[in-house]
């Protein structure tokens, strides 16, 4: 079931849902409603468009921007919605305040279930685009809709502060703006000179798992970023509409930006700032050799993932909640599986065409057997755990006993990476937990937070996409195939794994 939305209801999803966006035009197609459509598209929606300004410009500026008269801009809004079941709606450019009403009143007539607003009042350049009437009218906007996406510039102007200086700066800027509108913010990091680009989820009234959700991606060096904020706000309410989840609506559409950035380079598109290549999945098919084939992974277990994310375990471990003697049965079957998972990273050392894999492989066989084990022994002198395994912890280790011994490597570098990818996952989502505890308490199970979002870790996690990806470019379909099926796979056992704590607390042997 979806979760509830700002005004206390469950928004109907849809696998396709009809998303309407609002705003202005791109000649050159890489913003406004060009970029809109191609967003919604991309990420699975039926995309339509209401045009509020005509505007002449390239890659490398604009020239002049029309705006229709207000009576004709409601007549295309009226057009749409007498017509069309609106499941979402993402509002861009509102040259003037007169469209900002007019959107307004039909946003209060028609009342569609999901609004994204991407609050477009600062140019690249730095310059205002609005006059401070506008600028105010804009303001009041936001409590009517379900998620604002300001940039740091626009961030500041939507609270009449200064520009936030840096990342912590730009966090509190959010959660000032969300308490005071009870709206969902997306507070985006790209304007920071940062070797990452962070983005967060902020929410003061309870409406995320955490008041504040930070994902972090590298940064990609590239000048072809034009429409990248019209881009994500559709591609958000598009997500969203089908999943009901900010957070997973996030990770998905951040993995989907982050390739259209890395190929955006591709399209050859203008002499200035061109577009990101909205399209890169459709054009490359997902099974070759791209970054595609990760998100393809990603995408494969999604319900898997959001189920790991429902367990009691996984919550309370977050929370601090957890009983003891739960984190020791789980502490004390991980140990197990680590030293199983060890020898699975040293056949794929000894399977890796090239040194570079083989020596990263090598390596982080050589942290299970060291780093994480010794937070396992440090923890377990201390606390009464089993000595036997799980049927769950049995299960796996056999699954990736199995595929090391058909002795593929791309099949065993997609058999291993629910390990990293989960565990940074998981762990990125907890430590959030963590850093939200507001009673100041210690965090009892703080060193295992601490170890997966550790930026090693993170880095480790990185390198094992990019190897997994790197193999499927050089498999065939028959080899790819595989790859998906024992990924899938050794999700679900890590998803039974979490699990096994709560289904075997208090069992026979259990102390033993």
């Amino acid at each position: 079931m979806s979760k509830l939305n700002r005004y206390g209801s469950h928004p109907v999803l849809r696998t396709t849902p009809r998303i309407l966006s609002i705003a202005g035009t791109d000649p050159t197609g890489g913003a406004g409603i060009h970029a809109d459509l191609k967003s919604i598209a991309a990420n699975g929606g039926y995309g339509m468009a209401v045009v509020t300004a005509l505007v002449a410009q390239n890659t490398r500026g604009v020239r002049s921007v029309h705006t229709p008269p207000v009576a004709f801009l409601r007549e295309q809004l009226d057009a749409v919605s007498d017509d069309v079941i609106i499941d979402a709606v993402k509002i861009g450019m509102l040259a003037n305040i007169d469209v900002i009403r007019e959107v307004r009143s039909w946003l209060e007539a028609c009342r569609p279930p999901l609004i994204v607003l991407d609050p477009v009042m600062v140019a690249t350049s730095g310059d205002r685009l609005l006059d401070p009437s506008a600028e105010e009218a804009l303001r009041d906007l936001v409590p009517l809709v379900d998620l604002v996406t300001p940039n740091l510039p626009e961030l500041a102007v939507l609270l009449a502060e200064p520009l936030a200086r840096n990342w912590a700066e730009a966090i509190e800027q959010g959660k000032r703006l969300s308490s005071s509108t009870g709206v969902t913010v997306l507070v985006k990091g790209g304007h920071l000179a940062e070797a990452d680009c962070p983005d967060a989820l902020i929410n003061t009234q309870g409406l995320l798992p955490n008041a504040v959700v930070e994902f972090f991606s590298p940064r990609i060096v590239t000048s072809n970023t034009h429409g990248t904020g019209c881009s994500l706000s559709s591609a958000m309410a598009t997500v969203q509409a089908r999943t009901g989840d900010w957070v997973e609506s996030l990770a998905e559409v951040k993995d989907w930006l982050q390739d259209a950035l890395a190929h955006a380079d591709d399209l050859e598109v203008g002499m200035g700032n061109g577009p990101i290549h909205h399209f890169h999945r459709m054009f490359a098919d997902a099974t070759t050799p791209s970054r595609g084939f990760s998100a393809l992974l990603w995408r494969d277990i999604e319900v898997i993932r959001l189920a790991i994310f429902e367990l009691p375990f996984v919550s309370a471990l977050g929370s601090g909640a957890l009983a003891e003697e739960e984190f020791s049965f789980y502490l004390a079957q991980d140990a197990l599986y680590l030293s199983g998972f060890s020898r699975a990273l040293e056949r794929a050392s000894a399977l890796a065409p090239d040194e570079s894999a083989r020596v990263f492989l090598a390596q982080s066989a050589l942290q299970c057997a060291e780093v994480e084990s010794e937070l396992h022994r440090n923890w377990l002198r201390h606390h009464t755990a089993p000595t036997l395994s799980s049927p769950a912890t049995e299960q796996y280790l056999d699954h990736l006993l199995t595929v090391s011994e058909q002795g593929n490597y791309a099949v065993l570098l997609a058999a291993i990476l629910p390990c990293f990818w989960l565990y940074s996952a998981v762990g990125d989502t907890l430590h959030a937990d963590f850093l939200a505890r507001a009673d100041g308490a210690p965090h009892p199970y703080a060193a295992w937070l601490e170890t997966y979002v550790d930026e090693g870790f993170a880095a480790t996690t990185r390198k094992a996409i990019d190897l997994t990806n790197e193999a499927a470019g050089n498999a065939s379909a028959e080899e790819r195939a595989a790859m998906r099926v024992v990924f899938s796979t050794s999700s679900r056992f890590e998803l039974e794994f979490f699990d096994a704590p709560r289904l075997f607390a208090g069992a026979s042997y259990v102390g033993t």
